[in-house]
């Protein structure tokens, strides 16, 4: 299946995306990071559920979602947009974190009618070095060393990949195939060739509605040297900062996350 988009003048695969579902209410969409599924956020979900209808996706290349290698924003937040077209979703309220929040900002800057409020974790609509350089070389080196475990696996990628957290959360994308062997359910090469694309700013037509950029104190993510990029797009952003958590704020903190979240979300 294409979707044709008449502002970018291009024809994109649409990707029939995984997705976790709980709760009743009116719909809150979650989209996880680079590296990430859907089932990071499950607990938290569990939480938002009392209140809404929680669809945690799966991106592209990414937990039990096809595979392409076009990983543009404008391609991603079509994903997005069908997904809600199937479900009968009208309107939403849209978190993501990390790469998921920039997903997040460029589905409302193309389809502003579509997002009713804006979420975005520890993430800025700016431009970010290359600093995934090692995660992908790690990677392939497991791909290139067949491990016949897990245990295998983490010892290859310590070389490459230093804080225990993230090897283990890695790790969460190895699966068995068939043939027994271990392999990445993520799009490993699709994401290294395209990493310019998510490495790049979502842009657009500024959004005005409600948005809100939760920041961690500890994270060099949402600097205030970017505050202005993100009024540039999002004019009525609320900019909080969540003390004491780096860039996995929503983990490190899940009650005041959630309290932080359900604050913003039931303002008129």
């Amino acid at each position: 299946m294409s979707r044709y988009l008449p502002n970018s003048g291009y024809i994109y695969n649409i990707m029939k995306l995984n997705f976790d579902q709980i709760g009743c209410g009116p719909s809150l969409i979650i989209l996880h990071g680079l590296f990430g599924s859907a089932s990071n956020f499950r607990t938290l979900a569990k939480q938002f559920g009392e209140h809404y209808t929680v669809y945690c996706l799966d991106l592209r290349n990414h937990g039990s979602s096809p595979h392409d290698d076009d990983v543009s924003f404008d391609a991603m937040a079509s994903d997005i947009i069908e997904f809600m077209d199937r479900e009968g979703i009208d309107d939403t309220v849209l978190m993501g974190h990390s790469l998921g929040g920039k997903v997040a900002m460029q589905v409302a800057l193309n389809h502003p009618h579509r997002i009713s409020k804006l979420i975005a974790g520890d993430i800025a609509p700016v431009e970010y070095p290359h600093h995934h350089d090692r995660i992908f070389d790690g990677l392939n080196e497991v791909t290139r060393r067949s491990p016949a475990s897990r245990k295998e696996a983490e010892q290859i990628l310590v070389d490459y990949v230093e804080i225990p957290e993230v090897r283990l959360f890695l790790l969460t994308n190895l699966t068995r195939a068939e043939d027994g062997s271990l392999q990445w359910r993520i799009n490993v090469d699709g994401l290294v060739n395209g990493y310019e694309h998510i490495a790049k700013k979502p842009w657009g037509t500024p959004f005005t509605g409600p948005s809100l950029f939760i920041r961690g104190a500890l994270s060099d993510y949402v600097c205030q040297e970017y505050f202005p990029a993100i009024y540039e797009l999002f004019p009525t952003a609320e900019i909080t900062t969540l003390d004491g958590t780096g860039h996995w704020l929503h983990a490190e903190k899940p009650k005041e996350y959630t309290e932080i979240v359900l604050k913003f979300l039931n303002r008129e």
